[in-house]
């Protein structure tokens, strides 16, 4: 595929098409308030992003409940106090042209209690004298996560994307390691997918045609089964319960190194599912012009910028002007991303990044 075809258009299953082939990966930044407001370096990290021409923009991991917190300064969409904020990031998204999403976030078991989080496990065995959420408490965490989806939309987004990955709540509902559960949320795989298709149901029914759905899924880590997340996916497509799914992968080359799929890169397994009018995309070490072509070329109807985008925010606009665009090498300088733009808060964020800040810059 030609590098100039990640500029063609894309239509998803509802609302508005992609302007091209680049969707900003979901990326944590601890920038808002303590109380999940957002701030002024919010707002402009969304700026500038508007402005480097990607097709679709989705906000880092955002609350659904206060008491599904994992990182200090995390954006929020649990209360209307959050819609001033959130609802200026929306206009500027849809002044630059680009479509947006909000990623919705609950915890679950990781929920930090250091800062107000309350950690609910799907197992009792899970976290040491923490009991499994009850039924109705499960049941309680959907209606959150269609709530925050309506919020979203009050706001003027185009959609949200739900977080099923990392071995937060949706992801640890799916993997038979951390979900032990009796009831209709555990056993079986349909029975451990169930919470994540409720919440999928509930917030089309409630946003309507128009709105847009995203998934994000990982594979790897927290007990997860890869033949039981193709099953259930292969299921999700067909149903076209969401208009994109977001293939989170540490590395978009990887091969499986187990199972049935030994052997094959772990992005055929999922590209090979019949997707009906659903889109596919993944993250995943994503550094150079070429790479997003190849993805391409292997399946992939659009391609996720995650660090590509931290390191030069205006990453579709540099492959636009040179085909054989290269980010910059990792790691950097303090004062390099400084000078891109980005703030102190996030860059402090980086750090925590192996690899990413250079350890002796300041």
């Amino acid at each position: 595929m030609s590098v100039s075809d990640l500029f063609k258009p894309l239509t998803l299953l509802h609302g508005p098409e992609m302007r091209n082939r680049f969707m900003l990966a979901p990326l944590t930044n601890q920038q808002s308030e303590l109380d999940g407001k957002a701030t002024e370096f919010d707002q402009e990290w969304i700026r500038q992003l508007s402005e480097s021409e990607y097709a679709l923009i989705t906000t880092c991991a955002t609350t659904v409940e206060a008491g599904g917190i994992a990182f200090a300064r995390q954006l929020g969409i649990h209360s209307d106090d959050h819609l001033p904020g959130l609802s200026e990031m929306a206009s500027t998204i849809r002044k630059g042209g680009g479509l947006s999403a909000v990623q919705l976030h609950h915890a679950g078991h990781r929920a930090n209690p250091m800062l107000g989080g309350i950690p609910a496990p799907a197992s009792g065995d899970t976290l040491p004298g923490i009991k499994a959420l009850t039924t109705e408490e499960v049941e309680r965490i959907r209606g959150s996560f269609i709530t925050a989806a309506k919020r979203a939309q009050t706001a003027g987004f185009d959609g949200i994307a739900i977080h099923g990955a990392f071995g937060w709540i949706l992801s640890e509902f799916m993997s038979p390691y951390l979900n032990d559960r009796k009831d209709k949320y555990g056993g079986t795989v349909e029975n451990r997918a169930r919470f994540t298709i409720e919440v999928m149901e509930g917030i089309r029914k409630a946003c309507g045609p128009d709105f847009q759905i995203g998934w994000r899924l990982s594979v790897e880590r927290y007990g997860l089964r890869l033949e039981e997340l193709r099953e259930i996916t292969a299921e999700i497509l067909d149903r076209e319960l969401i208009d994109y799914l977001d293939l989170a992968l540490w590395d978009s080359a990887q091969i499986v190194q187990e199972g049935s799929f030994r052997g094959r890169s772990m992005l055929s397994v999922f590209t090979s599912i019949p997707r009906r009018g659903v889109r596919v995309g993944a993250a995943g070490k994503i550094m150079t012009a070429q790479r997003c072509g190849q993805l391409i070329d292997e399946g992939c109807d659009f391609v996720l910028v995650g660090r590509a985008a931290i390191l030069q925010r205006d990453f579709p606009l540099q492959v636009k002007a040179n085909p054989n665009f290269e980010s910059p090498r990792m790691p950097v300088t303090a004062g390099y991303l400084r000078k891109g733009g980005l703030s102190e808060r996030f860059i402090n964020h980086m750090r925590g990044w192996q690899t990413f800040v250079h350890p002796a810059s300041v």
